[in-house]
């Protein structure tokens, strides 16, 4: 009988509730919310990393016959050429296969820009405004740094650039320590996922590349030398005409032309206040006085008292206090804005949504929900999209003055040549939070001579096959992570976890090996290669290392698991098999992946309705995993709850359509067309 790929999942399951948090928010979180001994589950920072530095090392999960199958993607690296850097091949763009506007936008600025076409990165998530955040996790953040790894992209690439058709947010708690977050800020953080870096859900992360108080001699061109994140903007408006419009308003050829003679585009930058003595008023007085600094004071327009700057023309930068203002509770504020431009509102909600409202829908603060649209009142980013402009920054939720772009460093940012995407992120305060950026990151209509690309990276590290930045930094996390593994076994594990990515399992068996002849009680090494040898049908092998773990550590969950099931299943030995699977239950209680072991050990012993308990408390924990919702099927059919394993069956399928070719599915088919369903309780469902 098939199972689930039980590592990984338990790796998942476990992170999912807590597992990429640092040890002190760990301790924060209760009892119930986080599983015990999750420092127990092997090397690699795994209870700290959600993915991809896990037991199986990055790999894709197949869900076939055998605790740990594990099918690696091919990896192939780009090739070098003499280029310059922070141009195209620093790009990636992403595409929703699942939205046919997310498609014809990004495959217009894919050609519009000359992307390479290792750069054009597709996925299939939902096409909604808000995600669940494992569904997040699963069907945009993995694929996204899965695709970044094949294509040993992790330093080339500098700007992540989503489309109309992604989410905008993951659905969370609110407040200042909530977990609601944008797709987009969240997206920046990738990078540190893919090194294997510690990431508290909770709340805010600083942003390592805004530059706060600093003047702007002071900031920088970003790249990975100084900067472990990537810079993520998105091309998006309330219809697929605007949206591609913006992306040729950032080629527009009078704007590039004028940034290659050096000669300074038109435009003035209105600085909006509310004739207050708030933050916002402060902020665009310090705007004022820093672009007057620069020599820019012919272009601001200051607007000092309570009435609305409004008809301005040639704008290149627009910032007020949006909705909040009662002035400006309209659609449009009537500027003339030039190719080029940017702007941002002191507000929270204006890029919760870019569906378009009615024509005769106006912002408001009235608390009568009926006069809102798409849950708010507030004024939305995309009628600024609408109106002409370039780029634009929001906040898909209550972002709060800690996570304001700041106008006194976005636009002398911009204006001291810093392109669209340096610009607002040196404004931006917080990542993991609210803020989304619309427009093109290249845009740079005051640009400067563009950095080559051995100012951005490093050669490839011979020791470990990865770019050369990313390797140093992946190394060092796996080495602060893991005690138990010496320096000189460190490039053996990640070489290791490369090959293994490149499909070459005997060249990293042996790297494996060789790391472990270095480390020999390395546990979490010890675990990759049992699984190595289950993958190679050495299964008495893998059970004789499984119990060699748990000499070493007896409360390593994965090994009580993986050896669980490694002898119900291959030993029909479901009897000496139990014990071990109620200890890692009692180690990981809320692992619905260790539940399913335990759960398929009573149903090999013919305790069916003790297992229909335990799969239906494992399909509540994870209710999107499908082998789950299979099994569960399974032993509900067992159990005489037809109808309930019918329910369960076509859940499974929605979930992974391939499920349908397995033999249990049809051996469970013919048995659901031979008897009458009974009526039954609902199955559980993704919340």
């Amino acid at each position: 009988m098939h199972s689930p790929t039980k590592a990984i999942a338990i790796l998942r399951a476990l992170a999912a509730r807590g597992g990429s948090r640092s040890q002190a928010a760990s301790q924060r979180e209760s009892a119930a919310e986080t599983p015990r001994h999750r420092e127990s589950l092997g090397f690699l920072s795994v209870s700290e990393s959600l993915w991809p530095y896990s037991l199986c090392l990055a790999a894709r999960v197949d869900f076939h016959h055998g605790l740990l199958a594990v099918t690696c993607l091919t990896f192939w690296l780009a090739l070098a050429a003499v280029v310059h850097g922070q141009s195209a091949e620093n790009v990636a763009v992403v595409i929703n296969d699942n939205s046919a506007d997310s498609q014809r936008i990004a495959e217009h600025y894919a050609r519009t820009r000359g992307l390479p076409q290792s750069n054009v990165l597709r996925i299939q998530t939902s096409s909604e405004d808000a995600i669940e955040r494992d569904t997040y996790v699963r069907t945009i953040e993995q694929p996204l740094g899965l695709a970044i790894r094949r294509a040993g992209l992790q330093d080339r690439l500098l700007y992540l650039v989503l489309t109309k058709g992604v989410p905008l947010r993951i659905v969370g708690t609110t407040g200042v320590n909530g977990t609601l977050a944008s797709v987009d800020s969240e997206l920046t953080l990738l990078y540190r996922r893919l090194v294997g870096q510690p990431i508290l859900l909770q709340g805010k992360i600083d942003n390592p590349y805004y530059l706060g108080v600093r003047e702007i001699g002071e900031a920088r061109p970003f790249s990975h030398r100084e900067h472990d994140i990537y810079l993520v903007t998105r091309i998006d408006a309330f219809t697929v005409d605007q949206a591609l419009a913006l992306i040729d308003r950032a080629q527009s050829p009078a704007m590039e032309g004028r940034a290659k003679e050096g000669r300074a585009m038109e435009g003035r930058i209105v600085l909006d206040q509310r004739g207050a003595a708030g933050s916002g008023d402060k902020w665009l007085e310090q705007a004022a006085r820093r672009l007057a600094d620069q020599g820019q004071q012919s272009r601001v327009v200051l607007e000092t008292t309570a009435k609305p700057a409004r008809d301005e023309k040639a704008v290149l930068g627009y910032y007020s206090s949006g909705a909040s203002d009662p002035a400006n509770r309209v659609r449009s504020v009537g500027m003339g804005f030039t190719p080029g431009s940017i702007a941002a509102n002191l507000a929270s909600f204006d890029a919760r949504t870019f569906r378009q409202p009615p024509d005769d829908w106006r912002p408001t603060v009235a608390p009568d929900k009926a006069t809102w649209f798409e849950g708010s009142g507030d004024a939305l980013i995309g009628d600024l999209i609408r109106d002409g402009v370039t780029g634009v920054s929001g906040q898909v939720a209550e972002a709060y003055v800690l996570g304001a772009v700041r106008p006194e460093v976005l636009f002398p940012a911009y204006l001291a040549g810093f392109n669209l995407a340096e610009a607002f992120y040196l404004a931006v305060p917080a990542l993991s939070w609210q803020t989304v950026v619309v427009g093109d990151p290249l845009c740079a209509p005051f640009g400067r001579k563009p950095l080559a690309r051995e100012q951005l990276e490093d050669v490839t590290d011979a020791a470990t096959g990865l770019p050369g930045l990313f390797a140093k930094r992946r190394l060092a996390v796996l080495l602060a992570a893991n005690q138990e593994i010496p320096e000189a076994a460190g490039p053996l594990v990640v070489r290791f976890q490369t090959l293994l990515e490149r499909d070459d399992r005997v060249g990293a068996r042996r790297a494996l090996e060789e790391a472990l002849r270095l480390a020999p009680r390395a546990v979490g090494l010890m675990v990759s290669l049992a699984q190595l040898e289950e993958q190679a049908g050495e299964d008495d092998a893998a059970i004789a290392r499984y119990r060699r773990i748990l000499d070493v550590q007896p409360a390593n969950v994965v090994a009580l698991n993986n050896l669980a099931f490694a002898l119900a299943v291959r030993h029909n030995a479901a009897a000496e098999a139990l014990p071990l699977a109620r200890r890692a239950v009692g180690l990981a209680p809320r692992s619905g992946t260790v539940l399913d072991t335990l759960g398929w050990v009573e149903h090999l012993l013919g305790n069916h309705d003790v297992a229909a308990n335990l799969l239906g408390q494992a399909v509540r924990l994870e209710p999107g995993q499908a082998e789950i919702r299979l099994h569960a099927a399974i032993v509900y059919m067992a159990s005489g709850k037809s109808d309930r394993a019918e329910m369960e069956l076509k859940e499974a399928l929605r979930l992974d359509p391939a499920l349908e070719g397995r033999d249990e599915v049809r051996q469970l088919r013919q048995g659901l067309a031979a008897v009458k369903p009974v009526v039954d309780e609902e199955p559980h469902r993704a919340a």
